[in-house]
């Protein structure tokens, strides 16, 4: 099974006529958000250095909330940041120590686990917190971008999970163009933070917030204990 050209930001915004919100927003940033279309490996991605020994643990696509036509597929945990950073969180995370894995299934649900090992534990404390500001603020900044769209936030909650997670949720519309449903963990380990994201085309009432409460656990769980 080879990965689909959509991203996890494109899957989960849908596709929008106008060539603005297709480049600035990266409602889709790649074309194409339907099953089985393939791609190579980008040279970026060749060109990555292995992951080295005593990385932190990351997701497997068994962890995932189940999809319910679909398996989920996984890239291998590569270093460095993903080529498209996840909705909400562009520029928030640094390339220094961190990881990442994308998954995607058949159709346009897709997710990225992104794993950012701080040099203390204070700097992975204000890296969280930045991360949950971006996403708490990201409908509205959304909104100001594209005032012809809507869109809204919802906090579900903390998680009890080694220093702590929060899941959050943040849905998009545009004219003309499938709205998109993205959820997002974000926990903490010590000194290394993982952000997890989750999306596809739809609303509130199809998000699988229980069991991305459960897949945000076993992220921050297998930090230290993979």
């Amino acid at each position: 099974m080879h990965k689909p050209t959509h991203s996890f930001r494109g899957a989960a915004l849908g596709a929008v006529a106008a060539a603005a919100v297709v480049a600035a927003a990266a409602v889709v940033a790649v074309a194409g958000t339907g099953p089985a279309q393939a791609h190579a490996p980008s040279a970026r991605a060749e060109a990555q250095a292995a992951v080295p020994q005593g990385t932190p643990g990351h997701l497997v696509p068994r962890e995932l909330p189940p999809h319910p036509s679909s398996d989920w597929y996984a890239s291998d945990v590569t270093r460095g940041l993903p080529e498209t950073p996840p909705f909400c969180v562009e520029k928030t995370l640094p390339l220094a120590g961190a990881t990442h894995r994308t998954f995607w299934t058949e159709y346009d649900t897709s997710a990225t686990q992104i794993v950012v090992r701080t040099g203390t534990v204070d700097a992975a404390r204000k890296l969280a917190a930045a991360a949950e500001k971006k996403i708490q603020n990201c409908a509205a900044d959304w909104v100001r971008d594209y005032p012809e769209g809507t869109a809204s936030g919802r906090d579900y909650g903390a998680l009890t999970a080694e220093d702590g997670a929060h899941v959050y949720g943040v849905h998009t519309s545009y004219p003309d163009s499938e709205p998109g449903i993205h959820l997002f963990g974000v926990g903490r380990d010590g000194r290394t933070v993982t952000v997890v994201s989750w999306g596809e085309m739809g609303g509130f009432d199809q998000a699988p917030v229980a069991d991305f409460k459960r897949t945000t656990t076993t992220a921050v769980v297998k930090l230290y204990h993979p």
